[in-house]
């Protein structure tokens, strides 16, 4: 009985460290999904006993919680990519997903290429492009090539949640379709404005937007563009001291 108690203090203590105050929960015909924000495009995906991180690296703290059943890489920039972090989360069985490009380095991983469509453990996972139209280091280079990385629709019990990755408002970002939750990121000079964002977003008009991946943004810029047009903006810390 005491190895018992244990054991079940254990899991409950896991369980509180896990749900953060910044912790999102959504309803699904499958049960709810939880998302909790990381650290910038860092995050933790919960549904049906399954843990899944989108693009984990540091500084983002994992000490306490849950190792992976899926990982999802976007890039190869670091932000994106931390082999370090990727270990840190995995255990034995641990399925990568990621982009093509990233397969050179994180070897364990199995390619998802922009326009492909995965089924793994109740989730579908559509690959979606992510890339600059006019940003970049240098004339005629851009920060995120066409083709390299993915942004992600994840669907789960009916509900369809879109993960941006590295972006500008592209055609295939405006293009979609259902969307219930969307992540959108917005940071210069590697990405877009917080307008072009809210512009991309009302073209696509899911039910709810959350800002991620805004480091330096003025989030307040993109809650009023998109005042009056239906779609509930949720402003989450992906900022934690």
């Amino acid at each position: 009985m005491k190895v018992i108690l244990i054991a079940v203090c254990s899991l409950i203590a896991i369980a509180t460290l896990v749900r953060s105050p910044e912790t999102q929960v959504f309803p699904t015909s499958a049960g709810p999904v939880e998302i909790t924000p990381l650290y910038h495009a860092s995050t933790l995906i919960e549904a049906g006993g399954k843990t899944i991180y989108l693009d984990p690296a540091k500084p983002a703290k994992f000490t306490g919680l849950p190792k992976a059943d899926l990982i999802l890489i976007t890039d190869i920039h670091g932000d994106h990519m931390d082999p370090d972090s990727i270990q840190e989360v995995s255990k034995a069985g641990t399925d990568i997903l990621a982009a093509p490009a990233v397969i050179a380095t994180v070897t364990s991983a199995k390619p998802i290429a922009n326009g492909e469509t995965k089924n793994w453990q109740g989730w579908t996972i559509e690959a979606i492009p992510a890339y600059n139209l006019k940003r970049g280091p240098a004339p005629g280079k851009f920060f995120h090539d066409k083709g390299r990385g993915n942004g992600y629709v994840l669907t789960y019990g009916g509900k369809r949640f879109y993960f941006s990755g590295d972006t500008e408002g592209i055609p295939e970002m405006r293009a979609l379709k259902n969307i219930d939750v969307a992540f959108v990121c917005m940071n210069l000079p590697y990405t877009m404005p917080p307008e072009e964002a809210a512009d991309a977003v009302k073209a696509f008009h899911p039910k709810i937007v959350i800002p991620y991946h805004y480091r330096g943004s003025d989030l307040t810029v993109f809650q009023k563009a998109l005042e009056g047009t239906g779609i509930e903006v949720r402003l989450l810390d992906w900022y934690p001291k």
